[in-house]
């Protein structure tokens, strides 16, 4: 399998694999108007700037993915770091249609414009890291690993056309504000930090559409508690649009994110199998 750009989104990354198996500047930190309705575009503009502002978290992610009419679902755990963009996630893959688990969890590790994996599989030595420049990705591996870079998630909503206030809610216990409404891709690339510019630049002309709807949970602080996209993506080599849908969900603002890179002697080389 090659890494490189071209033809539809995810075609060689994680979630195809898995599809293909199942059938077959900083902010203060606070909302900036007491009035959760009066500039709903505004306050989700400045969502990303204020995850900066609170520097790290935990993170859960859920990719859910249907095609043909089967829904498989990949999910994902572990710790960021925001100012830095650095991730590190558990990434846990569905059992195959038999009901057996095939896959050992793989280990994510997030950077500016690049994604790590261990326990890839395909013929990748266990003891190697596989790297991705996700600028070559043609969904800026917004789904390619199968979880959305939780600062990549915050960003797209830099791109926010058109959103309104649902109303109040309530995730993991926690108060929140729901807003709902469209990103534009290309919008949001314009507006993102360096390390995520190019991915989602990529990802705007990558996708079926450049228009991703979203749901997004806010709390007091304004910091982003749980976010939803649905992605679209023509699937190669098979009939029909994938839909996407990636959720992450932050808690434990300012735990620790500690995320050390692979050394060059540590990642592989070699091709990677289909």
């Amino acid at each position: 399998m090659q890494y490189k750009r071209g033809g539809a989104v995810a075609v060689a990354g994680l979630v195809a694999g898995v599809v293909a198996g199942a059938t077959g500047c900083v902010g203060s930190g606070a909302v900036a108007d007491d009035s959760p309705g009066q500039d709903p575009v505004g306050t989700l503009h400045r969502a990303a700037d204020t995850l900066l502002a609170a520097g790290s978290s935990r993170a859960q992610t859920s990719m859910e993915m249907a095609t043909g009419g089967t829904r498989v679902t990949i999910r994902g755990e572990g710790v960021y770091d925001y100012r830095r963009q650095l991730g590190q996630l558990r990434v846990v893959l569905p059992q195959d249609p038999s009901g057996v688990s095939e896959h050992r969890p793989i280990t994510e590790l997030l950077a500016p414009g690049a994604l790590f994996m261990k326990n890839r599989g395909a013929g990748v030595p266990a003891d190697k890291w596989v790297r991705v420049d996700t600028a070559t990705l043609s969904d800026g591996n917004l789904v390619t690993g199968g979880a959305t870079d939780p600062f990549a998630a915050a960003e797209l909503l830099r791109g926010v056309r058109t959103a309104t206030y649902v109303g109040e809610s309530e995730v993991a216990g926690v108060g929140v504000r729901h807003y709902r409404g469209t990103v534009d891709l290309a919008l949001a690339a314009r507006g993102a930090t360096a390390g995520n510019r190019a991915s989602l630049a990529a990802a705007a002309e990558g996708f079926a559409t450049a228009e991703v709807p979203f749901d997004v949970y806010l709390d007091e602080q304004g910091r982003i508690r749980k976010v939803r996209h649905r992605f679209s993506f023509v699937n190669s080599g098979r009939r029909g649009v994938v839909a996407v849908a990636s959720t992450v969900l932050l808690y434990d603002f300012g735990t620790p994110a500690v995320v050390t890179l692979p050394e060059s002697r540590d990642i592989y080389a070699g091709r990677i199998a289909e």
